[in-house]
């Protein structure tokens, strides 16, 4: 049985062709092989929620994704968010002006779980946005100032 796989993936927009371990998650892909270490570990167990990333325009917990699972699809982690001006995504800027954000370990998996929550229920009320949010763990904001960023971002939207 190989050791080693080849893979093709496209991450935040740019396309990577790398042999790695077959066994080698896709978090420690993105953070030890693409330098990409804004996703974050946690748990490594698929509970916290921290190394949320979008893989083909769907949440994906990273920590239980095996890199040569996303052979072919496109990838984006939280620097992908940022436009290339440097303008931020509206969720992180929602985030920045509610303060959603404390010591920010679990703000990239809250910003993609977060942003797939307004890509399927554009007007979600606050139950909605506190049950989506439910399978992401923070230890410092109470979660009150997460909901008020998500709520805020969705009033944005829907007024844009």
């Amino acid at each position: 049985m190989a050791k080693e796989q080849s893979i093709t993936v496209t991450v935040n927009g740019r396309r990577y062709e790398k042999t790695v371990p077959v066994r080698l998650s896709l978090a420690d892909f993105l953070r030890d092989h693409l330098h990409l270490t804004g996703t974050h570990l946690g748990c490594e167990h698929g509970v916290c929620g921290a190394c949320t990333i979008m893989l083909d325009g769907r949440t994906a917990r990273s920590c239980l994704t095996l890199a040569v699972q996303a052979d072919g699809t496109e990838i984006t982690t939280i620097e992908g968010l940022r436009a290339e001006d440097g303008t931020r995504h509206p969720m992180q800027q929602a985030f920045f002006e509610n303060f959603g954000l404390q010591c920010g370990y679990c703000t990239p998996g809250m910003l993609m779980t977060a942003i797939e929550l307004l890509q399927d229920n554009p007007d979600p009320d606050e139950h909605e946005v506190r049950e989506a949010m439910s399978g992401n763990l923070c230890r410092c904001t109470g979660y009150q100032s997460i909901i008020a960023s998500v709520m805020a971002a969705a009033r944005t939207a829907k007024g844009a």
